[in-house]
């Protein structure tokens, strides 16, 4: 097992990451609340997977447990959705002293991280993460969030964990279409942050291959993570480059109504998207498109997503890193150096509304 704590003054936390941990979650929940009583939010696919093992030792570790579960998938992720987590809450008996665990994926934890956060003005919170996409990344950091019709986590919260274990021992249950969608998010941290790392990808022949290296990879990505928010916890600042590619890949989500595209390939695409707008700039990063093209290809993620400009200007127009008519977006020159490029909205839609030479 490894371990990564996220140092916040007041409010630090323990990342524990290896095999077996959801049937010790109990205890280690145990060692870091105060509560008597849990609300387990998981959804439809996770549930009937893990949940009993997970009630199971809570009980052992003398938690009163119970569960709120709601439909799988993107589309949950809405205010009906939350009120639902509300009243299943209150009609669980959830106090003010009592805690919420997150079971699955990101949009559980992004869901159940929110609910916790404003239930009561704040419950303790602990994220159990079963999806490769949810251990590196939205575990991590504290932000949580729904989405509106209008657009992605539009309405959510800084809400850090006390605790997140992330059992690597899940992904045998996962499809490798899930399985790569996190690698989308894993490429992502070598390229802004982490060169060596990046090379390591690209050294990987897919998906089977990084399954020797879970727990390294999850580790990698991690640590990066905590690095970046304990210096910019409230994204102010050089958090910032965690969202490379995603202000394009949101707009490839929601252009799709979140039912063709996973968030890791919106992501995988508007990476590559980002980096074709560079070119067009003047930027000298052919050679670094065409090396994340075939690391992309090797962990089955599109390098490509049609997209009309009516929905890159919906997904622009909402994105939160958007203030007036400046956007700033992220690129990236070299892996490992990812930069934060103040830019008025519209030369962004003109850039993407140039053709390539």
């Amino acid at each position: 097992m490894k371990q990564l704590t996220v140092e916040l003054p007041g409010r630090e936390y323990d990342i524990l990451i290896g095999t077996g941990l959801l049937e010790q979650c109990g205890a280690r929940i145990r060692a870091v609340t105060r509560a008597e009583r849990l609300a387990v939010v998981t959804d439809s696919n996770v549930g009937p997977l893990y949940l009993k093992m997970v009630m199971e030792s809570l009980l052992r570790a003398g938690f009163t447990a119970f569960s709120v579960t709601f439909p799988a998938g993107e589309a949950s992720k809405n205010i009906r959705t939350l009120n639902n987590l509300y009243e299943g809450f209150a009609d669980g008996g959830l106090t003010r002293g009592d805690g919420v665990v997150a079971l699955g994926g990101g949009v559980t934890g992004d869901m159940a991280g929110f609910a916790a956060a404003t239930m009561f003005r704040g419950v303790d919170f602990i994220q159990i993460p079963t999806t490769l996409l949810a251990q590196v990344d939205s575990s991590v950091g504290g932000k949580t969030a729904i989405d509106l019709p209008q657009g992605k986590n539009l309405v959510g919260a800084f809400y850090q964990p006390k605790l997140v274990l992330a059992d690597t021992g899940c992904f045998a249950t996962l499809p490798n279409r899930v399985l790569c969608d996190g690698m989308a998010e894993v490429i992502k941290y070598g390229m802004i942050v982490d060169a060596p790392f990046f090379d390591f990808l690209e050294r990987l022949d897919g998906i089977q291959a990084a399954a020797a290296h879970w727990e390294e990879i999850v580790y990698t990505c991690c640590d990066i993570k905590r690095a970046v928010v304990a210096e910019d916890e409230r994204d102010t600042g050089r958090r910032g480059i965690l969202n490379f590619g995603h202000t394009l890949g949101h707009a490839y989500e929601k252009a799709y109504h979140y039912e063709t595209y996973t968030h890791g390939e919106a992501v995988a695409a508007g990476m590559v998207k980002m980096l074709e707008l560079e070119r067009r700039k003047g930027r000298p990063v052919a050679a670094l498109q065409a090396r994340l093209e075939r690391v992309l290809k090797a962990f089955q993620l599109p390098i490509e997503i049609p997209c009309t400009m009516e929905d890159y200007r919906a997904a622009v127009g909402l994105d939160k890193k958007a203030q007036g008519r400046c956007i700033g977006v992220i690129e990236v020159v070299q892996p490992g150096q990812a930069e934060i490029v103040p830019m008025e909205k519209e030369a962004l839609f003109a850039l993407l509304e140039e053709k390539d030479a």
